[in-house]
C-alpha cells in the first residue's frame, strides 16, 4: 500500500475545518491542533461542538506546593499535566464535578466554579448566604460561621469553623448544564450535610434557597431534561422544578418500595432510563507499625432500573454496552464501545464519603472498576503506575473534559 504524505501548509482551511469537525474525542482535536500553524490559525482553539467525552481522573497532588494538576486519560492510557493553581492547593476541597467543571471550596466563604481545560472561572453565591446560616464573622477565630437546625434561624444554634465548613457542610454541587453555554444560564444545587436540605441558586444570584419539600432527599442529585432528581436512603426519588425564574421551586415525591441493605445511593441518568446504583461497604482492619486501624472500603454495587409504570426500581444485571461514573461527580453513563480503553457492564467509581479515611494516612483510596458480570473489583489502571495518588486529600474526581 502507498503511504501518501500530506502537507497540511498546503491546505485549504475550509478542508482543515471539516477534518476537525469529524474529530469527536478532545484529546484528537488537541494533537490535530498541534500539527502545525496553519491548522491551528485554521480551527477554533476550543471545540464548540463534541459528543459526551470519557472523563478524566483528576489525581490527589503529591506535593502540595506545586502549582499543576495530574489528570488520567482512560482512553489514551496516558497523563495529562494541566497548570491548575487555583485548584493545586491542599486547603483546596473538590466539591463537585458536573459539565466539565470543578466545584472548589476553601477556608474562605467563597464558591467557585472552574474549568480545568480553559481556567474560567465563575463564583457562585458564598457560603453565608445559605438560609441556614445565621452569621458569618472572620473575627470569631474558630467559630466564625454561626448555623441553625432550621433555616430563618429557628431550632438550635451550633457553630463551624473555617475549616469544617469547607470540608463538611456541603455533600456535592451539581450543574443543571455547562456554565460556558446557552449565555451562563445554568441552576447549580447544593445537598447540605448537616440538615440533609437541597438548596438552589442560578447564575446570577446573589444567595441560595432551599427547595422546600426535599429535605431528606440528599443521598445524590441528577438533572435530566429540565428536572433534578434526588434520592434518600431508601431509594424514594423526589423530582425538583426549579427552572422558572422568580417561582418557587415545585416538588414531586416518586415513592418506591424501600430499598434496604446498602451504604450510598447514587442517580445515574443512562438514555431514557433513570437508575439507582446502590454502594456497599465494608471495613477492613489492618496493621501499621504499632498502629492498628479500620477503613471503610467498598464491596460490591447493586443497580436498579426505575419501572416508572410501577414506580419500583427493577434490578438490573448487565449493563450491557453501558459503562456508569459516580463518586463526587454528578453521576454519568456512557457507550464504552465509543471509548477505547473503557471496560463495559462496570462501574468505575471514586471514594466520596469516608472523611475519616483521610484523617488516618493508612490504604489507599476507596477507588476501583466493578463488573457486574463477575460481580469483581479491579484497581483503576492509574494507580499501579501512580502510587502517589496514595494517601493524599482531597480524593480523586472524575472530570469530563468540557472546552466550553
Amino acid at each position: 500500500m502507498e503511504v501518501i504524505a500530506v502537507n497540511w501548509t498546503e491546505l485549504p482551511p475550509e478542508l482543515i475545518q471539516t477534518i476537525s469537525e469529524k474529530l469527536t474525542i478532545y484529546s484528537d482535536y488537541l494533537r490535530f491542533q498541534a500539527t502545525c500553524r496553519r491548522v491551528r490559525s485554521s480551527i477554533p482553539k476550543s471545540p464548540s461542538r463534541l459528543p459526551p467525552q470519557l472523563p478524566w481522573l483528576m489525581l490527589p497532588q503529591s506535593q502540595s506546593h506545586q502549582s499543576r494538576q495530574t489528570f488520567f486519560d482512560l482512553s489514551a492510557n496516558r497523563v495529562h499535566f494541566l497548570h491548575l493553581p487555583e485548584a493545586s492547593n491542599h486547603c483546596k476541597r473538590n466539591c463537585g464535578s458536573s459539565h466539565g467543571w470543578l466545584v472548589i471550596l476553601d477556608e474562605t466563604p467563597y464558591v467557585i466554579l472552574l474549568n480545568p481545560l480553559t481556567r474560567a472561572k465563575i463564583h457562585l453565591p458564598p457560603l453565608f448566604t445559605f438560609p441556614n446560616v445565621v452569621s458569618f464573622n472572620y473575627f470569631e477565630v474558630g467559630r466564625e460561621y454561626t448555623l441553625s437546625s432550621l433555616q430563618g434561624g429557628g431550632g438550635d444554634r451550633f457553630y463551624r469553623n473555617l475549616r469544617q465548613m469547607r470540608d463538611s457542610f456541603i455533600k456535592k454541587i451539581v450543574l443543571s448544564s455547562s456554565p460556558g453555554k446557552d449565555g451562563g444560564n445554568f441552576i447549580a444545587v447544593a445537598i447540605l450535610n448537616q440538615t440533609g436540605d437541597l438548596a438552589y441558586c442560578r447564575n446570577g444570584d446573589i444567595g441560595w434557597s432551599i427547595i422546600e419539600g426535599a429535605r431528606s432527599y440528599c443521598e445524590d442529585v441528577i438533572y435530566n431534561n429540565g428536572l433534578f432528581y434526588a434520592v434518600d436512603k431508601g431509594g424514594a426519588v423526589a423530582v425538583c422544578d426549579v427552572g422558572g425564574v422568580g417561582d418557587l421551586a415545585r416538588v414531586s415525591v416518586i415513592q418506591t418500595p424501600m430499598q434496604l441493605g446498602g451504604d450510598m445511593q447514587y442517580l445515574v441518568s443512562s438514555g431514557d432510563e433513570l437508575l439507582l446504583v446502590t454502594r456497599f461497604l465494608g471495613l477492613e482492619f489492618g496493621f501499621e507499625p504499632d498502629q492498628p486501624h479500620l477503613i471503610y472500603r467498598t464491596i460490591r454495587f447493586e443497580v436498579f432500573r426505575l419501572n416508572w409504570n410501577g414506580t419500583q426500581w427493577e434490578r438490573v444485571r448487565s449493563l450491557g454496552d453501558k459503562v456508569l461514573f459516580i463518586g463526587e461527580n454528578s453521576s454519568l453513563s456512557l457507550s464504552a464501545s465509543d471509548f477505547p480503553g473503557c471496560v463495559s457492564d462496570s462501574i468505575y467509581y471514586t471514594d466520596d464519603y469516608s472523611e475519616d479515611n483521610y484523617d488516618d494516612v493508612f490504604g489507599e483510596h476507596d477507588s476501583g472498576i466493578f463488573s457486574l458480570y463477575s460481580d469483581s473489583i479491579e484497581p483503576l489502571p492509574c494507580y499501579p503506575r501512580n502510587l502517589h495518588c496514595r494517601l493524599q486529600w482531597p480524593p480523586p474526581i472524575w472530570v469530563t473534559p468540557n472546552p466550553c
